[in-house]
């Protein structure tokens, strides 16, 4: 499947049961709300899937359950993060054969690469898989930055496609595209800062609490997409008490609750994360369940989502 890299890209929690056995009924009925709030792909395996303490025949339950749900209607994109670039190139062999449409692709982890390291890795493993490739530049969680002069290397391969924008500095989206135009299709990789990147000509948006609000997600995007931008800010500014549950250590447990409020979830995680208890949970929920008391209605009209 060809990728056109634009849009929402949910980045979906894994569903688990009460006794820590993958939940694919529930997981189908989350993606079923994904799917029809108009998202333009699903990305599996990623921090919010906990894909650390995910073993390969989950990856592929959830990846061959995601494809044969999907129909071929939008990509499904298997997240590679691997410290070994061996493992790396036979992640991708394997997120192939399951039929996975692309990668999004880590630098190593557990191990900070100097320059000829990290494009020899990236070379590597988009050497040996005919899959497109969306690269996440995300260095202060994962300490590895990919600068312009890495993505100016990378740029023979016509793999590399698109880059999940992740530094936290909104000026890198326009440094991308003063530098390599239309190249690399850039993507927000973080929820409090995808109005700021999409204004900037950021081309999509790899969201955290579209797991749980899809319209919301689709519809701000839309927003954007047409120019109504005083609607767009009125809708980010409901969103982001919420969207900041996406930038704290314990965003898999926040983010999983809000699914869990809105019914398209549960709160069982894999341990070493545990379900939230006492205050904590107290907290969080009081700022999904304001949310919701005070949503935004959307109507839908000529097919588009707009705020109303």
């Amino acid at each position: 499947m060809n990728i056109s890299w634009k849009g929402i890209f949910p980045a979906l929690t894994t569903k688990f049961t009460s006794d820590d056995e993958l939940d694919l009924p529930l997981f189908g009925k989350n993606m079923d709300a994904q799917l029809a709030a108009g998202v333009n792909g699903l990305i599996l395996g990623g921090t919010l899937g906990e894909a650390s303490v995910l073993t390969t025949s989950e990856k592929e339950k959830l990846m061959r359950f995601a494809v044969e749900k999907t129909e071929g209607k939008i990509p499904v994109i298997m997240n590679i993060a691997e410290g070994s670039t061996k493992e790396a190139v036979a992640q991708a062999g394997l997120a192939e054969k399951w039929g996975a449409s692309g990668l999004m692709l880590l630098p190593p982890m557990r191990y900070k690469p100097d320059h000829r390291e990290l494009i020899h890795f990236f070379k590597t493993v988009a050497g040996n898989t005919g899959l497109p490739i969306m690269l996440y530049n995300n260095p202060i969680d994962y300490k590895t930055e990919i600068s312009l002069d890495i993505f100016e290397e990378l740029a023979a391969f016509p793999n590399i496609q698109a880059v999940k924008e992740s530094t936290r500095d909104i000026t890198n989206v326009t440094r991308m595209i003063n530098r390599f135009g239309d190249r690399y299709k850039i993507l927000c990789g973080v929820d409090t800062l995808a109005l700021e990147e999409l204004a900037a000509g950021a081309d999509g948006w790899v969201a955290g609490l579209v797991c749980a609000f899809p319209n919301e997600t689709v519809a701000l995007y839309k927003l954007v997409q047409e120019r109504k931008m005083a609607e767009a800010r009125s809708l980010y500014q409901w969103f982001m008490p919420l969207l900041e549950l996406d930038i704290h250590p314990k965003l898999v447990q926040y983010i999983k609750l809000a699914e869990s409020h809105e019914g398209i979830g549960s709160e069982f995680v894999r341990p070493p994360r545990l379900v939230l208890v006492g205050e904590e949970r107290t907290r969080v929920s009081a700022i999904i369940e304001k949310a919701i008391q005070h949503r935004p209605q959307l109507q839908v009209s000529n097919k588009e989502k707009a705020v109303v």
